[in-house]
Parts: C-alpha cells; sequence; structure tokens
C-alpha cells in the first residue's frame, strides 16, 4: 500500500471520527482486531468499538475538541506517525472529574499500522500530565516549586 493511501486513512480517522464525531467511520478504518495502545488509556478495548468508546470519551468531556494534525510522515511498511495537538474547553464529566470550564491544548504522537485499508494497531503517547495540570487536578512543577 502506498504512503499516500496510509496517510489518506489515518486522515480520515482525525477528520471523521476525532473532528467529525462520525463514530460509524471507525468501523470502515479500523480492524475488528485492532489493538490500540496507550500508556494513559490501558481499559481500551480492541476493534472500532474501542476507538469509538476512547474518542467519544474526550469529545463528550471537551464538546469543543478538535485535533490538528501538525505532521504525518508515513513509511514503507504502512507505518504512519502523526504528531498532533488537541484543544477544548473541560465542560463534562471526563473518567470522574467534574467539568472545569478550563481550555486545555495538549500535543502528542500517535503511531498506526495500515494493512489492507485498515488500521490495524495504533500506539499513542501524549501530554496526560499536562492536561490534568491545565484541569488543575495536579499542580504544576512551577506552581510546586513557587510554594516551597
Amino acid at each position: 500500500m502506498s504512503s499516500d493511501l496510509t496517510t489518506a486513512i489515518v486522515q480520515r480517522f482525525f477528520d471523521e471520527v476525532c473532528n467529525g464525531r462520525n463514530q460509524s467511520a471507525a468501523d470502515e478504518l479500523f480492524a475488528a482486531n485492532h489493538q490500540y495502545h496507550d500508556p494513559s488509556s490501558p481499559w481500551v478495548g480492541p476493534g472500532p468499538e474501542g476507538m469509538q468508546q476512547l474518542t467519544s470519551m474526550y469529545y463528550t468531556a471537551f464538546a469543543d475538541a478538535h485535533w490538528n494534525v501538525d505532521e504525518m510522515i508515513a513509511g514503507n511498511d504502512g507505518t504512519v506517525v502523526t504528531r498532533w495537538t488537541a484543544r477544548g474547553t473541560h465542560t463534562a464529566e471526563l473518567q470522574g472529574l467534574p467539568a472545569t470550564g478550563r481550555r486545555v491544548t495538549v500535543q502528542g504522537i500517535w503511531i498506526n499500522r495500515v494493512s489492507g485499508d485498515r488500521i490495524q494497531e495504533s500506539w499513542n503517547v501524549w501530554d496526560t500530565l499536562g492536561m490534568l495540570q491545565q484541569l488543575g487536578v495536579v499542580p504544576s512543577m512551577g506552581a510546586a516549586a513557587a510554594r516551597t
């Protein structure tokens, strides 16, 4: 599969599932046995359903959430590396955390392995700590140092 096709599939994920909130697009983009690896979200299940559950959790908690693709690099082996930035306002509960009304900006890197026109496996590493600090749940390092 060409790198143009693999990047188009991953771009569709960001455009349609994340930003377009079109959950059914995940059924077309992710393999039935898709595996998601993310140290911040070990509870995500396999397949399109796991990705639907993950993305809907964030765009429910951040009603104005938007994921921007900053850069995509495709390898010849079907691997696509995406550097992304997400922004949104915390307007609803997020995994037990009540809405704070705070706006956050979070960056991450998402690696997808595409084969047979579907995303087979994904690795996502993002600034979870930074998001929690922006939400006021965890003090920032500068704030902790200022208090001592």
